[in-house]
């Protein structure tokens, strides 16, 4: 079991992991942010259920972000796209949304990439 838990979370770098989970905590902080301008507030249970999928999401989204730049990574190339840099900030930031939004459904997938590609090659 903790082969399978090493293998797979331990697969990314601390400095890429760190670095993907502090941007993850912009999206609750802006959640947190404006709903604390609102005058009603969520029941307790919707509430603890938001909370633990912000959690979820956040220590996901390394892995989500993972397999989204992989994908990029993958159909672009090397190639290099000259654009205005304020588009580009906006479909960072969208793209940075839906990997953290959609991280519980796409993290499983680096999960299992980095499993076995950390798996050992060879007969013992």
């Amino acid at each position: 079991m903790n082969s399978i838990i090493t293998r797979s979370f331990g697969g990314l770098t601390r400095p890429y992991y760190i670095r993907n989970f502090l941007f993850s905590l912009i999206f609750p902080t802006v959640f947190i942010f404006i709903s604390s301008f609102g005058k009603e507030s969520l029941p307790g249970g919707l509430l603890a259920l938001v909370l633990i999928f912000m959690a979820v999401s956040c220590l996901l989204y390394p892995y989500s972000r993972f397999v989204y730049e992989s994908v990029v990574n993958y159909i672009v190339g090397r190639n290099m796209f000259f654009v205005n840099a304020a588009l580009m900030l906006v479909v960072k930031f969208m793209t940075m949304f839906l990997c953290w939004y959609l991280a519980i459904f796409i993290a499983p997938l680096g999960l299992a990439y980095l499993f076995f590609r950390h798996r050992p090659t060879g007969a013992n």
